[in-house]
Parts: structure tokens; sequence; C-alpha cells
């Protein structure tokens, strides 16, 4: 994430409780859902499932690097 402003609230989320950030994703969801259809509501959810599966893996198997991954990442689904 490379956006000074999203950076600076992501720190601040940060340092919320976990429970208060988990309360503020939920109420984020209503608006994302309305804005988006079906399938792409569909995509979206797996790419935040996907962030954390990648994310549990890392923290399983440090420094073995994105070769060594079983879940497939961003750039292997985009094709990238």
């Amino acid at each position: 994430m490379n956006h000074p402003r999203l950076r600076k609230l992501v720190t601040a989320v940060n340092e919320l409780t976990l429970a208060e950030r988990i309360t503020l994703v939920k109420g984020l969801v209503p608006a994302i859902a309305d804005e988006l259809s079906d399938t792409e509501y569909e995509k979206f959810v797996d790419a935040i499932r996907l962030k954390g599966e990648r994310f549990h893996e890392a923290q399983a198997h440090p420094g073995e690097g994105r070769s060594e991954r079983k879940i497939k990442g961003d750039r292997d689904i985009e094709g990238r």
C-alpha cells in the first residue's frame, strides 16, 4: 500500500483492539456490497479470504518466499 492517506488510516486503525477492528470491517461491508454486483462481491470476499490464508501461510513458513508457497497470490491469479 503506497498511498500515504490510506497508510495513515491503516496505522490508526491498527491501534484499535481486535474487537474494534472487526467491528469496523463489519461496518464497511454493507457499503462495499451495495456498490458491487453479486459476482464482484464474491470476488472481493475471495480476495479477503486469500489475503488471510497467504498471511497465515507466510507466518508458518518464514523466510521461504513466494516461490515456496502453496496458496496462490495476486500475481498468480492475475497472471502477472
